[in-house]
């Protein structure tokens, strides 16, 4: 990183910058063009292993490449307020992200994929849900399993 004035490495800190965002911005490679896709998802964050987890419908584009290609990269950021200065090249904004890259692996257990499930409807609406096995089935379930990501805070 090369602003280490800005890094944030304190795990909760981590997950507070997680816990605020609601979409993460997952990037991958269509043979030589990149290829972003915005998902809503949930997070665990265990021993410094960030897990993130989404759904969606089993086709598309980003399945097809995902069946041929699994090394991913992601982020999340927030967006905060305008900075201003005396100089236009003082301007800057705050802001905070969480950055990385890492391996997407399909969720293919029912019991896995539920709990997946709860644990993005829980991020995403704050509340807890139990999902059953047909509803697990009806959709695509996919993770990444992290530990190689950054965060910072301006």
């Amino acid at each position: 990183m090369r602003r280490k004035d800005r890094e944030v490495t304190e795990i909760g800190e981590i997950c507070a910058i997680l816990d605020v965002c609601q979409t993460c911005y997952v990037g991958m490679l269509d043979g030589m063009e990149p290829y972003v896709v915005p998902l809503s998802y949930g997070y665990t964050m265990e021993n410094g292993v960030l897990t993130l987890y989404f759904h969606s419908a089993a086709e598309g584009r980003k399945m097809d490449i995902w069946k041929r290609e699994q090394t991913v990269c992601f982020a999340v950021g927030t967006e905060g307020a305008l900075r201003t200065a005396p100089s236009p090249c003082g301007y800057g904004y705050a802001y905070s992200s969480v950055m990385g890259r890492g391996v997407l692996e399909f969720v293919e257990n029912a019991a896995d994929k539920c709990r997946a499930l709860e644990i993005l409807f829980r991020h995403q609406t704050g509340k807890s849900a139990a999902f059953t096995v047909q509803q697990a089935e009806a959709v695509c379930v996919y993770k990444i399993v992290c530990g190689d990501f950054t965060a910072k805070r301006a």
